[in-house]
Formats: structure tokens, sequence, C-alpha cells
């Protein structure tokens, strides 16, 4: 699994979680919100519902997911990456959070 697709899918969890700008997460409630927000969802619902708030209310959805990536930029310059991907993957026995490439599609 490269970097890139686990940062985006801790964005893309974060996104379709219930955080809001206001509750000033710490880095381990951060990890908290991916572990529930995918363990609840699971990464391909984490899109789904990223992508409909993008049509829904994209100047919205766009502010909330800058936020997103600033919160985790900030965290992983804090946090060694073996840490943050114990946190990210623990307490799955299905493997739910462990993001897919065949989960996630990017446009091209």
């Amino acid at each position: 699994m490269t970097r890139l697709n686990v940062n985006d899918a801790c964005c893309e969890a974060l996104f379709a979680s219930g955080l809001q700008r206001s509750d000033a997460p710490t880095p381990e409630e951060l990890a908290e919100a991916i572990r529930r927000t995918v363990r609840q969802l699971g990464i391909a619902a984490c899109v789904s519902r990223m992508a409909q708030e993008f049509g829904d209310h994209p100047e919205a959805a766009a502010s909330r997911m800058r936020w997103i990536r600033q919160l985790v930029s900030e965290v992983r310059g804090t946090v060694s990456r073996p840490a943050w991907l114990r946190t990210w993957r623990r307490g799955s026995d299905s493997g739910a959070t462990r993001p897919a490439a065949d989960h996630v599609q990017r446009a091209a």
C-alpha cells in the first residue's frame, strides 16, 4: 500500500465522519474517527458520501476536504508513519480498514 493510498483513505474516512472544525481534534481523536468511520461504513461508502457532498455542496465539500487534508498533513508530521498505520489498522479482523485500490476509484 502506498503512502498516497493511505493518506487518501484517511482523508476520505475523516470526510465521511462526523468530525467538525470546532472539535479541534487531537491526533488520537483523528485516528479514532478514522477507525470508527471505516468500521461502520467501509472505504467505499466513505468515498460515496464524499462524492455525494461534492455533487450537492461543492464549495462546502471542497472547504471541508482542504481542512481535513491539512489535519492529516499536520498529524503525519508529528506521528511516525508506522505508528499512524498501526492506528489505522488496529481493531480490524475483516480487513475493512485497509483501503484497497479496487475499492477506491480515482478520476483520471
